[in-house]
């Protein structure tokens, strides 16, 4: 298993976290800017509409991270899975792209669940690069909290890197930005005794499985 120090983890992760935030926070400084030298009430209206997206595209991101890397949820043991849905919706949902299909039962889950799914949701749905559908389903058994990604599109891209980072398959100074969240979620499987498994590269779909021990 990666052993990577934790400094330099956080350091990936912030690369990651501020290159996914770079595009929409970029779209309000151009929208701010346009507004400024803009009179014509229908282009105006336009850089409105321009602001109110990015506004909302960075909001949505920025809740997501917030839930999947950082300490949300507050000060108890788990998370309303509600949370997560509208997490995942607000990142994948809202041009229409992909659909949701939410397959969990469970009320709320533990923090550590919660995080796993996301990530794993994260790259599934990254990996749609034509849009499609994705599915999260996630339950309790006497294995733990089992969690089940699915994503199928037109075509699905997966870098081997993040297969890598998911099955604890990279070097620790191999290691980019763009695999943070791969890793961090096999990592925190690993760390309860569970495991990951992802489907072949020949598949039609994309299937990540997930077992956290004990949670």
């Amino acid at each position: 298993m990666s052993s990577i120090n934790a400094v330099d983890f956080a350091s990936l992760l912030c690369s990651r976290l501020c290159h996914d935030l770079l595009s929409p926070v970029g779209a309000l400084n151009n929208g701010l800017e346009l507004l400024a030298d803009e009179h014509d009430p229908e282009m105006r209206q336009r850089c409105l509409d321009l602001l109110a997206e990015s506004a909302r595209t960075s909001a949505n991101k920025l809740k997501f991270f917030r839930l999947a890397f950082g300490a949300a949820g507050g000060f108890g043991e788990e998370v309303d899975a509600r949370e997560a849905k509208g997490a995942i919706e607000g990142l994948f949902g809202a041009d229409g792209r992909i659909e949701l299909g939410w397959m969990v039962g469970e009320a709320a889950l533990s923090k550590t669940a919660i995080k796993v799914l996301l990530n794993l949701a994260l790259i599934a749905g990254d990996a749609l690069v034509r849009g499609g559908r994705l599915d999260v389903g996630a339950e309790r058994s006497d294995r733990g909290t089992e969690i089940v990604v699915r994503a199928e599109g037109p075509r699905l891209v997966l870098d081997p890197e993040l297969r890598k980072a998911l099955l604890g398959e990279v070097a620790d100074d191999a290691l980019t930005p763009r695999a943070a969240a791969a890793w961090l979620a096999h990592r925190i499987v690993t760390e309860t005794g569970g495991s990951i498994q992802v489907s072949a590269p020949e598949d039609p779909f994309l299937l990540f499985g997930a077992v956290i021990a004990g949670r």
